[in-house]
């Protein structure tokens, strides 16, 4: 059985890898610390750790946590597996015949250790960061949000963002198309609220879970990648099952007819988003582990495309170009292209694959807008190796083609309000026919220590 079940369980293993930084200086919730992670995820690849959180003269003694899931590295850690087995072992939890649903814990939830309700309740207090220099302010973005369908009874995870509008009260962002959405217009049919639980600090197979779009419980997805049925208890406020090793839950519910503008926040595309005008969600609980660990994703940066746009879809993705070529040996969604583009390898029998192999990546999901084909000897999780196979064999005239008039994302920045833009297929592959350089230039990486005291 794996080391990890909880947030505290995963920190160990990365620490253990050498990918766990703390910070044990007072660092701003203020953009500084969304800065001082994004750095760490983009340079050295780590998790980080605040222990001395604060704005201007007010400190908060609960540490906070970031990028817990920014790379395959670490999404190999999260899942207990190597580099190339992360497409498999997220295709295998991602179908429905292989979910384990949860089980209600026989021990307690770890987060009814300390509960906060009525007049006590104080978002304000919370060690919530306001993240990018044009958000409207702070927003939790790494909390798990749990819902229950009214109809079916059915659990839910998903990621909304909550931006904090007073002491008790939430602006709660819901996409139209999300189940979260589909039970609150069934309740605010009826003029009844939605009970709404947010659990925050978890184990990543949770976190991982909640950013696929699924027909069942998303606990199942998290089952199936731990192997075990994921223990959950009832609220204290609501009748929701929620994850029993949460470090933190904020309990209540969404009024049925309640709006009120949130905003903007940065998003996965790179820019920052609109105001919206969204329920609200008023708190009833707060409830905490005892020396709680509070989690954030900064968002618009690796690990919110990581969750939400790599880890779901490339199985997806290779499904699709496995159909029409069995020489693909790769494929990658790099989380610097936004979910839209997509790195397939291809060991090509036929010139005409590539293409092929792009089109049917266009085809699997409506995000993608651009595709590049490489060889196996191309690292598709090297940017620069990428942008060498680009430099080196790619013939602009003759390597590409375009596909006008496509739907893609509304939120993409390069196409109109309803999605439709271009998308162009690039075959990156070397091709010895038009003019033979013969083999790469290759120097093995050694291990320095070897050669260089400390």
């Amino acid at each position: 059985m794996g080391k990890i079940n909880d947030l505290r369980s995963y920190m160990t293993v990365l620490q253990e890898d050498g990918r766990l930084a703390a910070i044990d200086q007072p660092v701003d919730l203020v953009h500084e610390l969304a800065n001082v992670a994004a750095t760490l995820a983009r340079m050295q690849g780590k998790g980080a750790l605040f222990t001395q959180p604060k704005h201007d003269e007010q400190s908060f003694p609960w540490p906070i946590f970031a990028n817990a899931v920014i790379s395959p590295d670490t999404a190999a850690l999260a899942l207990e597996c190597t580099k190339e087995e992360i497409i498999e072992r997220m295709n295998f939890a991602l179908d429905l015949k292989n979910g384990i649903p949860p089980k209600s814990t026989e021990t307690g939830a770890a987060w009814k250790e300390n509960v906060i309700t009525g007049s006590e309740i104080d978002l304000h207090r919370l060690p919530i960061p306001t993240h990018g220099l044009n958000d409207g302010g702070p927003f939790i973005t790494g909390g798990v949000v749990v819902t229950k369908d009214p109809v079916s009874g059915r659990g839910n995870l998903s990621y909304n963002r909550m931006q904090v509008l007073g002491e008790h009260t939430f602006g709660f962002n819901v996409n139209e198309w999300r189940h979260v959405m589909q039970f609150y217009k069934h309740n605010q049919a009826k003029g009844e609220s939605l009970p709404v639980a947010v659990a925050i600090g978890l184990d990543p197979a949770i976190m991982i879970a909640a950013g696929a779009r699924y027909d069942g419980d998303e606990l199942a997805i998290a089952g199936a990648i731990r192997g075990k049925a994921i223990p959950v208890a009832k609220g204290v406020t609501v009748d929701i099952d929620i994850p029993a090793m949460a470090e933190i839950v904020i309990e209540g519910y969404l009024p049925p007819n309640v709006r009120h503008p949130e905003g903007p926040l940065a998003e996965f595309h790179g820019y920052y988003g609109e105001l919206w005008n969204s329920p609200t969600f008023e708190v009833t609980a707060i409830c905490y582990r005892n020396q709680p660990i509070f989690q954030t994703i900064v968002p618009g940066w690796d690990e919110h495309i990581y969750i939400g746009n790599v880890l779901p879809r490339e199985p997806l993705l290779l499904q699709y170009v496995k159909h029409v070529s069995s020489k693909v040996t790769g494929l990658h969604i790099p989380p610097y292209g936004n979910g839209f583009s997509a790195i397939v390898q291809i060991e090509k029998s036929n010139p005409g694959e590539p293409y092929n192999a792009a089109m049917a990546a266009f085809t699997a999901h409506v995000n993608i807008k651009q595709v590049i084909v490489v060889d196996p000897d191309v690292n598709i999780y090297d940017p620069a190796d990428v942008i060498w196979a680009l430099t080196n064999r790619v013939d602009w005239s003759r390597d590409t083609f375009l596909v006008h008039g496509a739907q893609g994302h509304e939120m993409d920045p390069t196409a109109d309000m309803r999605g439709v833009h271009t998308k162009i297929g690039i075959d990156a592959t070397y091709k010895p026919e038009r003019r033979n350089y013969g083999d790469r230039i290759r120097y093995p990486m050694l291990d320095l220590n070897q050669y260089i005291k400390k």
